[in-house]
């Protein structure tokens, strides 16, 4: 039997792991990207392997051209053809106003959130493609609802580069949707995930829940559960389009 290849850049965690386990479940079998932490990745896919599904784990720096290229290589010869790709991986730092920040940070976070993205969706167009021999596919950007709200005193760099991951998601929408390639987004809000304790306040969720209509924050596999609608052809009719995972917010 043949399983549908799906990709998950930074699925050693959060979002990302809540993602790669549900798509096993519903019959992908699933690349896990990392950068640094092998083991959560690993504990991922035996995870999904233990469950009956199919899984393998692939260490690359997403924001490195070539690094990237040895992924998808490495995903061709381990998985087989690509059919989906879910570009998760996401980098913030030390909650800071822009004033403070020096341009080595704000390249770390744009080449992990944009450029990284971007030749993953380069990459796996090449394969989807029909133009490329491929049989279609779909991707999903995750974004953040701070593209929308700005992050101020906080994250702007961060906000501005998932701003760039929408223009991206829609713009290439229309690119490619004659290469039967669907593109579409998710929005998520304050989700309790361990990205917080990049900035500085792993107990940030609960700080700004509050601010949610729901008043709460928001678990990883209820962002999970948008993404694989996206992915599936329940969403056939859906390109160009950013789904807000945020409580109302």
């Amino acid at each position: 039997m043949t399983f549908p290849v799906l990709l998950i850049t930074g699925g050693g965690r959060g979002i990302g792991a809540a993602t790669a386990r549900l798509a096993a479940a519903r019959g992908y079998a699933v690349a896990i990207n990392y950068r640094r932490d092998a083991t959560a990745a690993q504990a991922v896919v035996e995870r999904i392997r233990a469950d009956g599904g199919q899984a393998a784990a692939f260490a690359a720096d997403i924001g490195e051209e070539a690094e990237v290229v040895r992924l998808f290589a490495e995903v061709d010869g381990t998985l087989g053809r690509l059919s989906a790709l879910v570009n998760n991986a996401g980098v913030l730092e030390t909650q800071m106003r822009v004033e403070a920040m020096d341009a080595a940070r704000v390249r770390r976070i744009l080449a992990t959130n944009v450029i990284g993205p971007l030749l993953c969706c380069r990459e796996a167009i090449r394969r989807m493609s029909v133009h490329h021999g491929g049989q279609g596919g779909a991707i999903v950007n995750v974004s953040s609802v701070a593209a929308r709200t700005g992050s101020p005193g906080e994250y702007v760099d961060y906000a501005a580069s998932k701003g760039a991951v929408d223009t991206l998601t829609v713009g290439l929408a229309q690119e490619v949707a004659a290469d039967g390639i669907r593109v579409n987004g998710v929005r998520p809000g304050f989700i309790h995930t361990d990205m917080h304790a990049s900035g500085g306040e792993p107990d940030r969720v609960d700080r700004v829940k509050a601010f949610v209509p729901m008043k709460r924050g928001g678990q990883p596999g209820e962002v999970a559960q948008a993404i694989l609608w996206l992915l599936s052809e329940q969403a056939s009719y859906c390109s160009g389009t950013i789904i807000d995972v945020a409580g109302g917010r």
